[in-house]
């Protein structure tokens, strides 16, 4: 099988856990912190890798403390780091992120990640095209991510766009993508306006909304199909999405169908909230494979 391309974002997280999120003006004692690695590309990488795909992550890091961290996390999780570059005097990727009341807030800061544009990418294009797969999210700029999609398309890549943090993509762009994975506040902002239902039915077996506890809808040229998610523990929700969406990228590229897919996607998912941190909980293939739920039949 030929490498998926993870063209995205790596961040240091920075993880606070409270009982209750402050008001305005408000100061409160939190309960614990920790320090862990993320950004969606890292975390879509790390989870295709651990799966037993073959992933390559291209990007930027700082030239600080922190980018050294990052690197090395990535090459002890078995992720393709030669297209990683450093960003001179320019710190990296960060999360800032609270969880509190069994959910997760979050503020990303940039960095280094934004040297990741379309400029950068023209440049760079050879890498990109020649894979099997190639999978996007919203933490690099707007035009490297549109260009990407048209560069995939160009060269029939199969192209994944995961659209978060939510921002506008135009339809003629969308269009070209062959798998989107936003959450159910993300489609909002794809599709305003626009019912759920007939957001679905405008992109038969392309648009894939996950929904959290209640598992991914899509519609499948007939009619809108659930596909229910898997009961978990739930430790940290951080980084369910980025599982899901890079063990679905690995599923679909194995041979998988699109129901299985995504039902792989969903149990990677599931198994991932039940351990704290954006990668602390993305399965081993082996555990994965352990697990009653996974059925047998299942192309990993």
């Amino acid at each position: 099988m030929g490498k998926i391309t993870v063209v995205g974002s790596m961040s240091t997280d920075f993880v606070v856990s409270t009982s209750r999120k402050p008001e305005k003006g408000e100061t409160i004692i939190g309960e614990s912190f920790e320090m862990t690695f993320g950004g969606k590309g890292a975390n879509q990488a790390v989870a295709i890798s651990r799966l037993g795909g073959h992933s390559e992550l291209v990007g930027h890091i700082g030239s600080d403390i922190f980018g050294k961290g990052i690197l090395t996390n990535l090459e002890d999780n078995g992720v393709g780091v030669s297209d990683i570059n450093i960003a001179q005097g320019i710190p990296s990727g960060s999360a800032h992120i609270i969880l509190s009341e069994q959910d997760n807030s979050i503020i990303v800061v940039e960095g280094a990640n934004a040297c990741t544009n379309k400029d950068w990418i023209e440049k760079n294009v050879g890498n990109i095209i020649d894979s099997e797969a190639v999978l996007i999210q919203h933490e690099i700029p707007k035009e490297a991510v549109e260009t990407l999609i048209n560069i995939c398309f160009e060269h029939q890549v199969l192209c994944v766009l995961n659209p978060a943090p939510a921002r506008e993509v135009s339809r003629s762009v969308l269009r070209k993508v062959k798998y989107l994975t936003p959450n159910e506040h993300e489609v909002e902002a794809l599709f305003p306006n626009v019912s759920l239902e007939e957001a679905l039915e405008s992109m038969p077996n392309q648009l894939l909304v996950t929904l959290g506890e209640r598992g991914v809808v899509f519609h499948n040229g007939k009619q809108v199909v659930q596909v229910k998610a898997y009961e978990a523990t739930l430790i940290d929700t951080t980084g369910a999405g980025d599982t899901f969406s890079g063990a679905f990228t690995l599923a679909i590229t194995k041979g998988n169908s699109l129901l299985d897919s995504i039902k792989i996607g969903n149990l990677c998912a599931a198994l991932s909230i039940q351990k704290f941190g954006a990668q602390g909980g993305i399965p081993l293939l082996d555990n994965l494979k352990k697990d009653p739920r996974f059925e047998a039949h299942w192309k990993l």
